[in-house]
């Protein structure tokens, strides 16, 4: 599974497949505080950004993948991703 639960992080890792929903979703409504790391998500399939977009968690973390990083990232912590690569960043 490309989803773990360690202490008050959920941390996605590698691809996160359609599997993973479940328990991310399981996960972010049992504790609203948890925020999730995507230092080492590789893709997310759209049942997990469906999760992330619907429940607003914390993100933390920065994907080495590039349309993770520069697209996800940004429009999950209410950024538009458009005007952040207009000025930089």
């Amino acid at each position: 599974m490309s989803v773990r639960l360690d202490g008050n992080v959920v941390f996605l890792e590698g691809p996160c497949r359609v599997e993973d929903a479940e328990p991310l979703l399981g996960w972010l409504q049992a504790d609203r505080g948890r925020m999730v790391d995507l230092t080492g998500a590789e893709h997310l399939h759209a049942a997990i950004l469906q999760v992330l977009m619907a429940l607003r968690p914390t993100i933390r973390g920065t994907a080495g993948d590039t349309f993770l990083r520069d697209w996800i990232t940004p429009a999950l912590m209410g950024k538009n991703p458009i005007e952040s690569g207009l000025r930089g960043g």
